[in-house]
């Protein structure tokens, strides 16, 4: 798996910096990720967008976090936490737990690109490994 890394002429201490801030930054880490894994299929620029929209959805990501939920450590799980708890209700007509999680899931991401990107690295390419095309189960 090719690593996305920190440009080291920026040193971001993740602590600064807010859940929403690192779910930002998390967002746009996990998108690049699924744009890296789709340039090399072939398909019009179309297709390949529509293929990497449905993974970096709120529903794709809540999915991605609960994949990755039995593999993290407590520090990991905390971010994941924050994140949803900072999340608010999400876009009119979405789902706001999924949106929670998925805001948990981009908060953790961004946390571990700045921090720890051998950690990201690894939890990104389980997800790879998977397969995340079955609907997330509802909450009980």
């Amino acid at each position: 798996m090719r690593q996305i890394q920190p440009d080291p002429r920026h040193r971001h201490q993740p602590e600064t910096l807010g859940a929403l801030q690192l779910a930002w930054l998390g967002d746009a880490v996990w998108e690049l990720h699924q744009r890296l894994r789709h340039c090399h299929q072939a398909g019009r620029p179309d297709e390949l967008h529509q293929a990497v929209v449905a993974r970096v959805r709120a529903q794709a990501q809540a999915q991605a976090l609960q994949c990755l939920e039995p593999l993290l450590d407590e520090r990991e799980r905390e971010l994941g936490r924050r994140g949803r708890n900072r999340a608010g209700r999400g876009p009119r007509g979405g789902d706001p737990a999924s949106y929670g999680r998925a805001t948990g899931f981009e908060t953790m991401v961004g946390w571990l690109f700045l921090r720890n990107p051998e950690r990201l690295a690894q939890l990104l390419d389980h997800l790879d490994e998977t397969d995340l095309s079955d609907p997330l189960p509802s909450d009980p």
